[in-house]
């Protein structure tokens, strides 16, 4: 049930952080918030000095008087028994918190996308439960869903001036369901306004033929809980997915029931499936009116040749945009538990990859490795040998450590670490293959730095093809 709050009381009996958690929730209310306590908390006087809530030392019944609801968290039980008895003799629906007998309402916890609220209560059963699910609908509910609701409010009385009834529940639909949801969970509200007045204006909603969309979408390195709140809006929108061997298969999960699913598998040295024909097939989804998802591992932007399906997009006329996601070189320093960078010791921070396209040489991906700077190898075990001496002749000295990460965030997630004299002997032996990541930290210290005299250093620039460099 939900309350009118506009324009009512609502007292709070207490001055400490029992009570701030309940101030905390009534903010979000237009009601007047009473504070009673002889004493308050420094964020509840910070409350009151904004004037957002009034402050009464004193309490008496009178404070109670035609309040729309009451709650007492002083901290002290007994104490908040007897107010309990006061407030009630007064009419009043009362929460005490933490007692759930002395408890006509309890509290739920909000998935707030005004004015779309969502409540989740247990009865006082479980607050950690519902908690989990205020989590998982936070994730399902695009953040400005309120403001689109907000925007059919305003439109209300329009759609009855100038919609036939027969018309109205199908306009509606289209609103919540179609095109302009989509542009405006997608950022483009004033494009998605512009439709919904259009159709008021001709009486009816469209029969919408627009072309559809292609995200390019980073699912992070395997654990789907390390995917972004976008990420798992943009599956559970999609119509058709794309996804290759690197998706783990809980991501896909994440995904609506009935979206279609295509595995786009592509092995190195072995491309089943070549990139043309990947970019042939999501533009021709997209132009069936379908919202198509490209799912790839880690972060589309970072060597995963979303520049050539965002080029086939534009080419065709269909809206693409980017979804980023967690990158191998993030997982690896989590997993690790150290920074990518460190003052004084790592200033810079590489991301190279030591494979290239197929028809091209070996990308020369130390060249921007040197003392301060912290280098991630992507796509790279297959020549560990090569970049192990390369490292060497450019005067790192032979045993550095170099961390070989493997399935990162799944649960097959190995973490090795070795010498960069050993890196292909360690990769070898442990049967590393594809899905890893080579992390290597060149210290800026003197034994370092000494180690670079008279070794030729060649500049290049950092825009090269096959490296970014984030300094």
């Amino acid at each position: 049930m939900f309350i009118r709050t506009s324009g009512r009381r609502v007292v709070i009996v207490g001055g400490g952080e029992q009570a701030a958690q309940k101030t905390r929730l009534m903010l979000k209310t237009d009601a007047r918030i009473v504070l009673v306590a002889d004493q308050l908390e420094p964020e509840l006087r910070g409350i009151v000095a904004d004037g957002k809530a009034e402050h009464i030392a004193v309490l008496s019944p009178e404070v109670f008087k035609d309040a729309a609801m009451v709650f007492i968290g002083t901290g002290c039980p007994g104490f908040d028994a007897a107010v309990h008895g006061v407030a009630k003799a007064m009419g009043c629906a009362v929460n005490v918190v933490d007692q759930p007998d002395l408890c006509d309402m309890t509290t739920p916890a909000i998935v707030d996308r005004d004015p779309i609220v969502v409540a989740i209560g247990s009865e006082g059963t479980a607050p950690v439960l519902t908690r989990d699910i205020k989590t998982r609908l936070e994730r399902t509910l695009p953040q400005n869903l309120g403001g689109l609701a907000g925007l059919a409010g305003r439109l209300r009385s329009s759609v009855e001036t100038h919609v036939p009834r027969q018309h109205r529940r199908a306009l509606w639909a289209w609103v919540f369901k179609g095109a302009p949801r989509d542009l405006w969970v997608r950022g483009a509200e004033r494009e998605a306004a512009r439709k919904i007045k259009s159709a008021i204006t001709a009486g009816e909603a469209p029969q919408d033929a627009a072309k559809g969309c292609v995200s390019l979408v980073g699912a992070g390195p395997g654990a789907r809980d390390l995917m972004t709140l976008r990420a798992v809006e943009r599956l559970q929108e999609a119509d058709v997915i794309f996804y290759d061997r690197l998706v783990d298969g809980e991501v896909l999960e994440l995904a609506r029931r009935d979206a279609e699913r295509v595995f786009v598998g592509k092995h190195v040295g072995s491309h089943s499936w070549p990139q043309e024909r990947i970019n042939q097939l999501i533009v021709a989804e997209a132009l069936k009116g379908r919202r198509v998802v490209r799912l790839k591992s880690g972060d589309p932007a970072i060597f995963g040749r979303a520049s050539e399906e965002i080029k086939a997009a534009k080419a065709a006329g269909v809206p693409v945009e980017i979804v980023p996601g967690v990158t191998a070189a993030s997982a690896a320093a989590s997993a690790l538990g150290q920074s990518l960078t460190e003052r004084g010791v790592a200033n810079t921070l590489v991301l190279a990859t030591g494979t290239g396209h197929e028809k091209d040489p070996m990308p020369d991906c130390t060249r921007l490795s040197g003392p301060g700077t912290t280098t991630a190898f992507y796509m790279s075990v297959g020549q560990a040998a090569r970049i192990s001496e390369s490292l060497i002749q450019q005067g790192l000295p032979a045993q550095t450590p170099v961390h070989v990460a493997v399935n990162l965030s799944k649960t097959s997630q190995q973490l090795l670490t070795t010498e960069v004299a050993r890196l292909a002997e360690t990769v070898a032996q442990h049967t590393v293959k594809g899905c890893a990541v080579l992390l290597l930290t060149w210290p800026e210290d003197q034994d370092a730095q000494g180690a670079l005299c008279g070794a030729e250093r060649r500049e290049t620039p950092i825009e090269a093809q096959n490296e970014i460099a984030v300094v």
